[in-house]
């Protein structure tokens, strides 16, 4: 495991590189060299290289190859006439801490590659010569970017190809521009999460959007807070996809934007929709296609969402769709549904318990404190709660492991996990009702136990108490049973 140096102001490649008095000074020099599982090249900061990154060699899921910096200040920049980091077929890359830009092609581009992760990198002003955009993926399997920020680039922010396993985490993009330009665009990928991520395209030169999901499956876009475009999210044709808790607006510019859009392109099946805040828009979520077209549009799931400021309808499905509309929150002022006529008389879209109010804001205000209040846990050491995770069986008879809301691969596709028992699974969570307690289990798994001490018996030693449960998909008919223990130690608490 080799650590290499280069600093494009004081290196030599006549150096051997392997320590910082003796660095090299290009790129090309590295690419020369037959990097091994676990060795890690390092760019000075403050050091410039004008050339393409070539990544020929791979590493192993235990001993990455990892490309960042070293030193101090500003941190290394890529220039290249082409791509600036580039890489065909290479396994286990992590590339961090670097700035490329002005390049003529991508800023990264992945073909075939495996296990990457890209963390802490900005990518400005790529795809000059060539519409190329920032990041791209294709053919490829486990990718994961991270902490990055992207902005003025020509082109899509990520576009994403045939690629199973993709996360984008708390990035940041601003005005990905061109004709055919959205912050990220994904085709035909799988196993995909979005969560975390501002992404805006307010000022952007394109008519296009912020996402655009192609065919994904097995997709769950969360947390994220996306601004401007054409559209907000575009999932046009997919299966099981979860849309939850971003924050979607100012989406404008045609008679058809829409906050999230599905139907349009091919059949699709099993779609969450909740806890999103949609306003400052035209349209919220609309369920559409071209006439005569013979797609399906089954189990479209419209709930526990915030809509205001539209200046078309909250919910808008204008082919035969199965679904519903349910528990979510219209201001005064927002067309609640536009539902074609011929769709309610086929009773395939229900309609039920929504509301309208004079002011989201104070909703919203309401529903975060009432959050706060139900997660707040006491941090007593006497209370200790185990659990071995959730196991999973599908249809076949494997075993997978997860957390109790998080989605978990398998041969047959995603489970998307939204019950818990005989209790659907809200925006925030659930609440499990104990003899001593009260368990609350967020969308990440996470577990707060808030304990009522009037309930325990008067004695020392400890007590246990079991929350059993049984979940169920939803959908495929998938289910299992498990069971959260929580053991009090009274020594602690009683005197």
């Amino acid at each position: 495991m080799t650590v290499y140096y280069v600093n494009s102001a004081t290196g030599s490649d006549r150096n051997g590189g392997t320590g910082q008095n003796s660095a090299f000074a290009t790129l090309s020099k590295v690419e020369s060299l037959k990097l091994k599982p676990g060795d890690s090249v390092l760019l000075a900061k403050g050091s410039v290289f004008n050339e393409q990154f070539d990544i020929k060699y791979s590493g192993t899921e235990s001993a990455p190859i990892k490309i960042g910096s070293y030193g101090t200040g500003a941190a290394p920049v890529i220039h290249s006439s082409g791509d600036g980091i580039h890489s065909l077929y290479a396994s286990n890359i992590v590339i961090e801490n670097l700035k490329i830009s002005n390049t003529g092609g991508a800023g990264i581009y992945g073909g075939s590659v495996t296990n990457w992760t890209v963390r802490d990198v900005e990518i400005a002003k790529t795809g000059l010569s060539e519409n190329a955009g920032a990041v791209t993926f294709r053919s490829s399997k486990n990718v994961t970017v991270e902490d990055s920020k992207i902005s003025g680039v020509k082109g899509d922010g990520f576009w994403i190809e045939k690629v199973a396993g993709i996360k984008l985490l708390n990035n940041t993009v601003t005005s990905a521009s061109g004709s055919t330009a959205d912050a990220v665009q994904m085709n035909d990928s799988s196993n995909i999460l979005i969560r975390g991520n501002h992404l805006d395209q307010t000022h952007a030169s394109s008519p296009k959007g912020v996402i655009a999901l192609v065919r994904p499956t097995n997709a769950v876009v969360e947390d994220n807070v996306l601004t401007g475009g054409g559209f907000g999210i575009s999932a046009q044709a997919g299966k099981n996809v979860a849309i939850r808790d971003n924050d979607i607006s100012g989406y404008h510019g045609y008679s058809w934007s829409f906050a999230v859009g599905l139907g349009d392109q091919g059949n699709t099946r099993d779609y969450d929709i909740s806890g999103n805040h949609i306003h400052d828009g035209a349209w919220g979520v609309a369920v559409s296609g071209p006439s005569g077209a013979s797609y399906t549009r089954t189990n479209i799931k419209v709930h526990d969402n915030v809509f205001d400021d539209l200046s078309q309808a909250a919910l808008k499905v204008d082919r035969p769709a199965s679904g519903s509309f349910t528990n979510n929150t219209i201001e005064t002022g927002t067309k609640a549904t536009a539902i074609s006529p011929s769709i309610v008389d086929a009773h395939t879209f229900t309609v039920s318990g929504n509301k309208t109010v004079a002011n989201v804001e104070t909703t919203l205000a309401a529903a975060d404190a009432k959050v706060a209040a139900a997660t707040e846990v006491s941090a007593d050491s006497a209370v200790v709660a185990v659990h071995d995770n959730l196991k999973i069986f599908t249809d076949n008879g494997e075993a997978h492991r997860g957390n109790l809301l998080d989605n978990d691969s398998s041969d047959n596709d995603t489970l998307v996990l939204r019950r818990f028992g005989d209790e659907t699974v809200g925006k925030h969570g659930l609440t499990l009702t104990g003899e001593y307690g009260d368990i609350h289990v967020d969308r990440e798994g996470n577990y707060a136990y808030t304990l009522d001490e009037t309930k325990l018996p008067d004695h020392s030693g400890h007590v246990s108490e079991s929350f059993s449960y049984g979940i169920n998909d939803g959908t495929s008919h998938h289910s299992d049973g498990d069971t959260l223990t929580v053991f009090i130690h009274l020594d602690g608490l009683l005197s």
